[in-house]
């Protein structure tokens, strides 16, 4: 346990991860619908607070996991409670603490029923997504890993839209498979080590044979979670029939721990088997890019449209890590966090004009502009930075990830190009609909604005939405040295083996 920076003061990251469970817990023991509310928000704002201590005192220049702390839990069965963060999952930490405020606020109307287990179920989830990106133990990771699919099913199956029963069990199912299969590896790679400690997993001399396996076993648990093309028909069902905080956690966070369990764990478990799988997967990204592109620019619910984007967004995501060169991981973390906050912030915006007119057909909101000049300004942005428009976050991320992609193969990034030009034709298509619409708009003129609770919600969007896009060095250079470690032992590997392959 070299590569752990123990934490001997405040244990931080403990906090983060128990603090909201404590503050559902104490919610048990109130049915006020306001103090839900406001007891909701204080414990998630204060969470959010509080995690900014591990960026200003965060060390980029090491790769090791940094916060940490390590106390045995079961010593029968060598299982530890192990926590730490590292250059890859401090930004995912950052995300899901400061988005969930954002979630209750939009929430604090949208839902009228059932306030308080709804708010129990944020502050459970929040616990679950922090834990997941801090867990440096097997077995942690896979309690928390699945901690969360109870309340996030809780979330589609009872505040959810119509449909909410097929939509909820869909996306259950799905997710319950992965996470069998992940257990699968687990279990494989315990058996093989004697430890579920992930770091001794890491860089083994295991068989190829058995890094395929476990690669695979991986693979279709994490593609499922992003999700990949074809692993992706829950997404859409769940993004439009769950609540809109439901629909921001999935894209925000939710789908991001399945790229991130690529980078933690495929690539330094199974570098083997990721240089001989790596090719089939690019070629996967590139048809969910092009596939969630032509699906989103059919839709008319602009939730669908949404959702499928989110396809080809995350395809993005693949293909940076995939390449694997620096630019290429680097740009795909950078677009893991640009597409939790613009995709989040037009869940919002849409989750706005449902209140208004009990709709997401675009046919319905023709022609909100004239009527809603704050809103469409905050959604025409955000629309401008989903397909990567310069001088906004995605721009950035989609930059890096096509430029680690030329460098890679020049003719999967020429394959990966037309996915940016197809989100440009969707959200277009949309803005015009929504901002002017045609000749026979529908009768708008009862819809009101944007109150002041509603622009304090999208504002810290729109704040970084510009921060990455016109200064992203700050958060490149929190995770360079991560990376590059990574990639640095990742080639040296395939060169060690290539040396041993000659010398035979």
């Amino acid at each position: 346990m070299d590569n752990l920076i123990i934490n001997e003061g405040f244990p931080l990251l403990s906090f983060l991860i128990f603090f909201p469970l404590a503050g559902a817990v104490v919610m048990l023991f109130s049915s006020s619908d306001s103090f839900a509310r406001f007891w909701t928000l204080t414990v998630t704002s204060i969470t959010a607070i509080l995690s900014i201590p591990l960026v200003t005192g965060f060390d980029a220049t090491t790769p090791s996991y940094q916060f940490a702390e390590n106390h045995s839990w079961i010593p029968q069965l060598n299982i530890n409670y192990v926590i730490g963060i590292d250059g890859i999952s401090i930004l995912l930490v950052m995300l899901t603490t400061m988005i969930m405020p954002f979630c209750v606020l939009a929430s604090w109307k949208y839902i009228k029923a059932r306030v308080t287990p709804f708010m129990i179920c944020l502050l459970i989830m929040e616990t679950s997504m922090i834990g997941v990106f801090v867990a440096l133990d097997f077995v942690l990771f896979y309690v928390l890993w699945e901690f969360m699919l109870i309340p996030m099913y809780l979330l589609i199956a009872i505040w959810g839209g119509p449909r909410k029963i097929y939509a909820s069990i869909k996306f259950f199912l799905y997710t319950l498979a992965g996470s069998i299969l992940l257990l699968v590896a687990i279990i494989a790679l315990y058996l093989k080590n004697g430890s579920f400690f992930i770091p001794d997993m890491m860089w083994q001399n295991y068989s190829v044979t058995f890094q395929i396996l476990v690669f695979l076993a991986f693979f279709l648990a994490f593609a499922i979670k992003v999700p990949m093309f074809p692993f992706h028909t829950w997404l859409p069902a769940a993004h439009v029939e769950a609540p809109t905080a439901g629909s921001v956690i999935l894209a925000s966070v939710l789908l991001k721990m399945g790229t991130y369990g690529f980078l933690r764990f495929c690539l330094p478990i199974t570098p083997d088997a990721t240089f001989i799988i790596a090719p089939f997967i690019l070629w996967l990204s590139i048809a969910g890019i092009l596939y969630g592109g032509f699906t989103a620019l059919a839709q008319n619910d602009m939730k669908k449209l949404i959702a499928y984007s989110s396809v080809g967004h995350m395809g993005f995501v693949t293909l940076g890590i995939f390449v694997l060169n620096t630019q290429g991981v680097e740009g795909a973390i950078m677009q893991m966090i640009n597409h939790g906050v613009t995709t989040g912030a037009l869940f919002l915006c849409v989750g706005m004009i449902y209140e208004r007119t009990h709709s997401r057909e675009l046919s319905v909101a023709a022609g909100v502009g004239k009527y809603m000049p704050w809103y469409v300004t905050f959604l025409a942005f955000f629309a401008l930075s989903s397909f990567g428009f310069p001088g906004t976050n995605s721009f950035i991320g989609e930059f890096l990830v096509l430029a680690g992609t030329f460098k890679a193969d020049i003719f999967l990034a020429l394959a990966a190009i037309p996915g940016a030009v197809l989100a440009a034709a969707y959200m277009l298509r949309m803005l015009q609909r929504v901002i002017w619409g045609g000749t026979n708009n529908p009768d708008q003129s009862y819809l009101v604005d944007l109150n002041f609770r509603e622009i304090i919600t999208l504002t810290p969007f729109l704040i970084f939405v510009f921060w990455i896009g016109l200064g992203p060095q700050p958060f490149i250079d929190l995770m360079h040295t991560s990376v590059a470690s990574l990639l640095d032992q990742l080639h040296s590997w395939q060169q060690q083996g290539i040396a041993q392959a000659v010398l035979r």
